[in-house]
């Protein structure tokens, strides 16, 4: 089996997490590292995905500010979505070309992995067809969206990936239109279990199943033992050395 790092940042600001995930996509584009799955909450921010529309966005600048939530324009697939706390978002550094090149493969895979954890939960999450991401069909509601999926890819090199709601405050999805779906609602793990749950107690079951999808040996590693091996990865400068 691969092995595959898997590393909990807890709650990070998300240009942070972004920059980590351009310094790993290049690492890992060398051979410098291994495959990485990035795991976090992030404080209330929107980002728009390099498709999305601007006008899916609900709320002035004024509110956001006052509210406390970040924009950031990114280079993932998809459009506009919330990200905040009690939400398990992740995003695998993989290099597909040494697993599958099949960036809908992929995405399928990333699905699978979210409904089968789910699952573990007694929750029956499934596909949308034509949409992205995992749905469920509440009774007497619609279909509504517990994750949303948009990644990107660098020579077969993947970043952004998954969020999945857990115990997130549904609020906020009212200042965007999520993902650019107007007719269909947003849901939490908390809400259909009806009951408080923590990212903590889902993150076990996301990682068993990442694993059993993709058949890779997960090993935890910490941010500075990550931040070590970039550093080792990283080339030296012009005119170093003997």
């Amino acid at each position: 089996m691969k092995p595959c790092l898997v590393v909990d940042l807890d709650v990070i600001a998300y240009g942070r997490a972004f920059e980590l995930q351009r310094r790993l996509v290049a690492a890992r584009k060398a051979g410098a590292i291994a495959d990485v799955l990035l795991l976090c909450e992030h404080p209330h921010v929107l980002t728009l995905g390099r498709n999305g529309r601007r006008e899916h966005l609900r709320a002035s600048d004024h509110l956001l500010q006052q509210m406390g939530v970040e924009f950031h324009p990114t280079d993932r697939g998809g459009d506009l979505t919330y990200h905040g706390p009690g939400q398990q978002v992740g995003y695998p550094i993989l290099h597909l070309a040494e697993i599958r090149r099949d960036v809908v493969w992929y995405v399928r895979q990333l699905e699978e992995i979210l409904i089968r954890a789910s699952a573990d939960f007694g929750v029956t999450a499934r596909r949308e067809p034509g949409l992205t991401g995992v749905w469920v069909d509440p009774p007497g509601r619609g279909p509504e969206k517990l994750a949303a999926i948009g990644v990107h890819f660098s020579r077969w090199v993947s970043s952004h990936g998954f969020a999945y709601n857990v115990s997130t405050d549904l609020r906020y999805f009212d200042l965007i239109v999520p993902c650019g779906i107007s007719d269909k609602g947003v849901t939490s793990l908390e809400r259909l279990l009806a009951r408080p749950i923590d990212p903590a107690e889902f993150r076990p079951k996301l990682v068993a199943r990442f694993a059993e999808v993709f058949g890779f040996q997960m090993e935890p590693a910490t941010l500075d033992t990550l931040e070590e091996q970039l550093e080792r990865a990283a080339p030296a400068p012009m005119g170093a050395g003997s």
